[in-house]
């Protein structure tokens, strides 16, 4: 499979990394930046709030399905040309999202939008990877992890801005100008590798795409739907699940005895691989979680609005940009990739633990602002080091195999993490509600007296005797309430932490792959 190297120098590398880091912040942003327009989207389309979550899974399961199949879909077209043409889909289901007349027209939109958007992840991180001689290969992921970092949060605070100053549509608006740029950017500079040979129509493994997609569809429609759902107490979830399951057993199967599989599952023999695909899993895990739980957590309690709650996440993505390149000159310097996320899981249990002690009913927006500082040290040591670990020891189209591993878990990683924290927040909700209600007797004196305060309150503002009690046991109600969910959200943080820090001692036993030696790179470039 010899050909030229694909190494970029000068300018030209300089187009070819600005190009792919704006596809893959245009993916990112737009998984995010639809959370803070739900609201508004609800009232114009006339939907449900159950219809309108449909716009969130439908792009992820879109993203997801086609995640894994990147690497065999540039093989099959060109990379050049499928990355342009993902561009394109992305682009123009962008416009047709605004455009949408109803909610079902918007997600099936968004489906589609998302199977141009998960290319632009995989494929762009592939591209910036081998534009870059391998000893420069860490600064290449540290500009590309600015994207993938800054992204989740750049999403909600822009959303917020666009839906009070402008109009929903606007937010999948603001994609066409950036998609048409890249796209002829795209045709100009990236080149495809030459690959060996393509695959006749017959060989694809049209059995392992169905497989792929039913299997991974499920579970995002369970992750996504189940706690709504009840869990297994809805027939669909059950059915669901079960498909999931033998969904992927068959599809495991189908690509280790394939002869041509979608995906390439022997990669995974590559023990750093494994180690870096179980770490972007977790990595998903706490960023997209907390970015999450933040914003939700200061609308709902705190009550801010769409545009504070986004722009509190600023600094902390700041902190993340400007950590990346010094992680990638450490990296250069021979520093031990899993002591560099080993630190930065430690920085995430602090962090975690932080959150846990200042989260209040009425915490004030200064009591976030190191916390979250930390927050961004700790997912910019993490972000580098794990997919240079899990690149570390893969050669020539292996490198692109990988990434979509490391990229589909990334996201996996995230559904997983908004599922359970919603499911478990639901848990703790009904157990510190019951917790508190039972320390809580009407005959207690201490309650009592709380009551008859706020009673007196209320008729000194010219309620009678009798509404005025009525309204001191709602205001009551509605404190334990907001009290019961700032626990939940404790609770939350508190748990997100330990899963870091469980992690560290398992991080410190990876063996370190041998760097490459100076023949096997400049054959790793072929």
């Amino acid at each position: 499979m010899q050909h030229e190297s694909l190494v970029e120098y000068g300018p030209r590398r300089v187009i070819i990394t600005v190009t792919a880091i704006f596809c893959a912040l245009l993916e990112i942003v737009d998984t995010t930046i639809v959370n803070v327009a739900l609201n508004d989207m609800k009232g114009n389309m006339g939907a449900t709030l159950n219809e309108i979550g449909w716009v969130i899974t439908a792009y992820a399961i879109g993203n997801v399905i086609i995640v894994p199949m990147t690497s065999w879909l540039s093989a099959q077209f060109g990379r050049r040309n499928y990355f342009a043409a993902s561009i394109m889909i992305f682009t123009v289901f962008s416009f047709l999202c605004g455009n949408a007349d109803g909610i079902w027209q918007l997600v099936f939109f968004r489906f589609c939008q998302g199977l141009g958007g998960g290319a632009l992840l995989v494929t762009s991180q592939t591209i910036i990877t081998e534009s870059y001689p391998p000893e420069k290969r860490g600064m290449a992921q540290a500009i590309y992890g600015l994207g993938v970092i800054i992204g989740p949060t750049l999403g909600p605070p822009l959303g917020g801005y666009i839906v009070e100053h402008f109009s929903w549509p606007y937010i999948f608006y603001i994609n066409i100008p950036i998609g048409i740029i890249a796209t002829i950017l795209t045709l100009q500079f990236v080149r495809s590798p030459k690959y060996a040979e393509k695959k006749k129509a017959k060989d694809v493994d049209w059995i392992g795409i169905a497989l792929l997609a039913i299997s991974v569809g499920s579970l995002q429609y369970v992750l996504e739907r189940g706690q709504e759902d009840d869990w297994f107490a809805s027939p669909l979830i059950t059915a669901l699940t079960v498909t999931t399951v033998l969904g992927f057993f068959f599809f495991i199967w189908r690509e280790l005895t394939a002869e041509h599989p979608i995906v390439e599952l022997r990669v995974l023999k590559n023990g750093n691989l494994r180690v870096g695909t179980i770490l972007s899993f977790i990595l998903g895990f706490g960023l997209y979680g907390s970015t999450f739980i933040i914003p939700l957590y200061t609308q709902s309690i705190l009550g801010w609005t769409a545009q504070q709650a986004g722009a509190l996440m600023i600094p902390a993505a700041l902190t993340t940009a400007f950590m990346m390149p010094i992680i990638g000159q450490l990296l250069q310097k021979g520093v031990k990739k899993q002591y560099l996320v080993a630190g930065g899981m430690l920085i995430f249990f602090l962090y975690s633990f932080w959150g846990y002690n200042i989260l209040t009913p009425d915490t004030s927006k200064d009591a976030f602002f190191w916390m979250l500082i930390l927050r961004g040290f700790g997912l910019g040591m993490l972000f580098i080091p794990i997919t240079a670990l899990s690149l570390s020891t893969l050669k020539g189209q292996q490198i692109g195999q990988g990434a979509a591993f490391t990229g589909m878990m990334r996201q996996l990683g995230g559904s997983f993490g908004v599922a359970l924290i919603t499911t478990f927040m639901a848990t703790q909700n009904m157990v510190h509600r019951n917790d508190l209600v039972s320390k809580m007797q009407y005959d207690n004196p201490v309650v009592q007296q709380r009551v008859q305060a706020i009673q007196r309150s209320n008729i000194g503002h010219g309620q009678p005797p009798d509404q005025a009690l009525k309204a001191a046991y709602q205001s009551l109600e509605y404190m334990v309430g907001k009290q019961v969910a700032v626990l939940s959200y404790m609770d939350v943080f508190l748990y997100l932490g330990i899963l870091f820090l469980i992690c560290i001692p398992f991080m410190l036993m990876v063996k370190d792959g041998k760097p490459p030696k100076k023949e096997e790179l400049a054959e790793a470039m072929h």
